[in-house]
């Protein structure tokens, strides 16, 4: 990639393909599970939680969180995808707890006052030229004592697939870009590098789970057993946030809280 990816061109595709899918449901499922887990460790006083949700798109999981009430910040690169997520938090009568910021997220930071005591920055750094630089932006957000929620494309979970569909010489080419896929990120980052990047920044990572460690790689071949869409979804839930199987996940949650120094 030349320059960070916006999504202006393709956003209502996005929106139907990305988040309208069986895919799009278990990646909803299970890091909304994992987001219910970190608000039951923050404290009990905050009953409303000022949330920033950084190249949120159509804010599906903030406005979980608006429904709780809790008020949120919402910052994206594309002004078309901000405009859906305004239409459907308007719909959903939560306008009143959101904030829009139409900036990129490396320089949000002048359109912000004060820090956040949770920050959702899911699915933003395989789209971007420079990941490390803009989520060392993202966590500059987080107040002392406050968490990160991070979701990214998973580079191991990439060259697994490419196997599963008999890509052998793609991966041994170095998996180049491909431009056939509008959807798809062509290259996806090392969770070892992300968890370094993030603790080296003063962070202590307090759990992940991988998203889509199973379905994904399910083939469309004759013979494949009888299983129903909901059978998937449990076994995701029963074994994602489980070694080895949360590393080859599609996608990496992982979650960490600021250190208070």
């Amino acid at each position: 990639m030349n320059e960070d990816r916006n999504f202006d061109d393709i956003a209502h595709k996005f929106a139907k393909n990305i988040y309208g899918s069986d895919k799009g449901e278990i990646r909803q499922v299970i890091v909304w599970e994992d987001l219910q887990t970190i608000l039951a460790t923050m404290a009990p006083s905050l009953n409303s939680l000022n949330v920033l949700d950084a190249g949120g798109g159509l804010a599906q999981l903030s406005q979980k969180l608006a429904h709780l009430g809790h008020q949120v910040t919402l910052c994206d690169l594309s002004s078309e995808m901000l405009l859906l997520a305004r239409q459907e938090i308007e719909k959903n009568n939560l306008l009143e707890q959101y904030r829009f910021i139409h900036s990129p997220v490396q320089s949000m930071g002048q359109h912000l006052k004060g820090k956040f005591d949770l920050v959702l920055f899911h699915a933003v750094m395989e789209w971007l030229v420079e990941p490390k630089q803009a989520l060392l932006k993202v966590l500059e957000q987080v107040k002392l004592g406050g968490t990160i929620s991070i979701m990214f494309y998973n580079h191991h979970g990439l060259v697994y697939k490419n196997v599963v569909c008999g890509n052998i010489p793609h991966i041994l080419e170095g998996m180049p870009h491909r431009k056939r896929f509008k959807l798809q990120p062509q290259k996806g980052l090392k969770p070892e590098e992300v968890y370094k990047w993030v603790e080296d920044a003063g962070f202590t990572i307090c759990g992940k789970s991988g998203i889509r460690c199973f379905s994904d790689y399910i083939g469309n071949m004759e013979y494949t057993g009888d299983y129903q869409d909901e059978e998937v979804l449990a076994l995701e839930q029963q074994l994602c946030r489980k070694e080895p199987y949360l590393s080859m996940g599609r996608y990496i949650h992982v979650w960490a809280q600021k250190d208070k120094q």
